[in-house]
């Protein structure tokens, strides 16, 4: 698995004239390195996919905890400033190709339905825990100016929408 990368580099010379050469940067397997093992580079840009084959974006960066050595998270870029984090409890596996999570992430943007399927609105805001980045609750806006806060409890299930426990008329009642 080794990838090439073409670069210039400017040679300075004490002239106004500046010759210009190319080398060639190349990432490799190196020798005695178990068969399993690849750089974290070789995934920036892999898709993110479910397991019902929906794409949340591309890789952009993996987080390493730099006590374990072991990987917490990835940076997962989803168009023009949208980027947000993954924990490793997200992450299924690695392939060549892409990134499989084990279940899907709740995102700023997705639709809620109630437990019927009938639309609430989208979700404008996630609130984590600020230590363990744990998903705590979801702001739901259903109308221009109008949202409500649910806990995680009342998500009943993630995928294309967000499903929740509540019927419509209980959404309404919440405060």
């Amino acid at each position: 698995m080794s990838s090439n990368l073409t670069s210039l580099i400017e040679n300075p010379d004490i002239w106004d004239d500046k010759e210009i050469s190319e080398y060639i940067l190349m990432s490799t397997k190196l020798e005695g390195m178990p068969s399993n093992l690849t750089t974290a580079d070789d995934f920036t840009g892999k898709k993110v996919i479910d397991r019902e084959g929906i794409q949340y974006g591309k890789v952009k960066h993996i987080h390493i905890n730099q006590d374990t050595l072991r990987v917490s998270g990835v940076t997962i870029h989803q168009g023009f400033n949208k980027d947000y984090f993954l924990s490793e409890t997200y992450i299924d596996k690695f392939t060549d190709n892409m990134l499989l999570l084990s279940t899907p992430p709740v995102t700023v943007g997705s639709p809620v339905v109630d437990i019927d399927g009938q639309k609430l609105g989208k979700i404008k805001r996630l609130h984590r825990n600020t230590e363990t980045n744990e998903l705590e609750s979801i702001e739901v806006s259903n109308g221009l100016f109008n949202t409500k806060i649910l806990a995680k409890s009342e998500i009943w299930g993630v995928g294309e929408k967000v499903i929740l426990t509540l019927k419509k008329e209980q959404f309404k009642n919440l405060e």
